[in-house]
């Protein structure tokens, strides 16, 4: 059982974490009855933390909107976990912040630590190694990305300034939906009311966002996510593949993701017969700048498959083939 130090140090972390907490949530939490929770408070109050009783059915406790929180008081459970995010946000391309910044939070909770808990999690960290290297330029902005935050929550339009992958800069405004972090990049979804369609945009690409005047509806049907993958799978590319494979959807998208691949289920066929002709096989569209990574994937479905198009495909799965049977043979 935790000792009553213990318990007022986690009732001022509930506080804190702000809003009306009534005493019966209060109780449940810190496992006492109410009449320990108000000792506890009155223990808080003594202290100089300034925590406001509120009454009535609905009352409970908080703290003043005045109180400056004292300094961070870590777990090493809890250490260990922000310390661990900031470094996979970084070697993941997902971190919000600049290098600098993440550096020197982390510098901050490790002086604040004790001496063996800081040489604990520099034995983590040290002996820390990652399979892939670190997405490198694709953090946005801070500025950026709390603006944009929030004009999806509160339903405003966003001006912005957009940067493409040509270089071309221009002044965009969008309904934003949402927020995705996806491969290593951050991507906000929304519609366009210049364009009058949906768009999506690399946050690291955004500049100057600003919320305007007015609020706007969010549509029914896919979330934000949703919205990108289809975005990025339908995006234009050099090359556009349209495929016929014989498997399941779960099949099928354990190589061909919902990024890469738009996936037509097929027309039920009443007959065996009909079943094994490819025209009833789930239909694959798919637009890809280069062509090579595809005969890999395709073998690797192990399902049987007809190209439809573009017919430098068929070839380069025939060359494909022919290798891995050249290399067969080999003694």
């Amino acid at each position: 059982m935790s000792r009553p130090t213990s318990r007022v140090l986690t009732l001022l972390e509930l506080l804190q974490s702000g809003g009306l907490r009534t005493i019966a949530e209060l109780a449940d939490r810190l496992d006492v009855d109410k009449r320990t929770v108000r000792r506890y408070v009155e223990h808080l109050n003594d202290l100089d933390v300034p925590v406001e009783s509120v009454r009535g059915r609905y009352g409970g406790y908080r703290l003043a909107p005045s109180y400056r929180l004292p300094p961070l008081m870590l777990s090493d459970d809890e250490a260990l976990a922000v310390l661990l995010g900031l470094i996979a946000g970084q070697r993941t391309g997902l971190a919000t912040a600049t290098d600098t910044a993440s550096e020197t939070a982390a510098a901050k909770i490790r002086r604040a630590l004790p001496p063996h808990v800081a040489r604990r999690l520099d034995a983590v960290t040290e002996s820390l190694a990652f399979t892939q290297p670190s997405a490198g330029s694709g953090t946005p902005d801070a500025a950026v990305l709390l603006a944009v935050a929030d004009a999806v929550r509160h339903r405003r339009p966003v001006s912005m300034r957009y940067t493409d992958r040509e270089g071309r800069s221009s002044r965009r405004t969008l309904h934003p939906y949402g927020i995705v972090a996806h491969s290593g990049r951050w991507y906000l979804t929304g519609h366009d009311p210049g364009l009058g369609e949906d768009r999506t945009f690399r946050l690291d690409r955004v500049a100057d966002a600003r919320t305007q005047p007015g609020t706007f509806e969010a549509p029914d049907g896919p979330d934000a996510a949703q919205r990108l993958l289809s975005g990025l799978a339908s995006a234009p590319y050099r090359h556009e593949v349209t495929l016929r494979i014989n498997g399941t959807a779960e099949q099928i998208r354990a190589r061909l993701p919902a990024s890469v691949a738009t996936l037509h289920e097929p027309t039920p066929a009443t007959d065996a017969d009909l079943a094994a002709r490819p025209e009833y096989w789930p239909r694959v569209e798919l637009r890809a700048e280069h062509l090579d990574w595809l005969p890999p994937a395709l073998a690797s479905l192990d399902l049987p498959f007809k190209i439809e198009r573009p017919a430098e495909l068929r070839e380069m799965v025939a060359a494909f083939a022919d290798r891995l049977a050249g290399s067969a043979r080999r003694d």
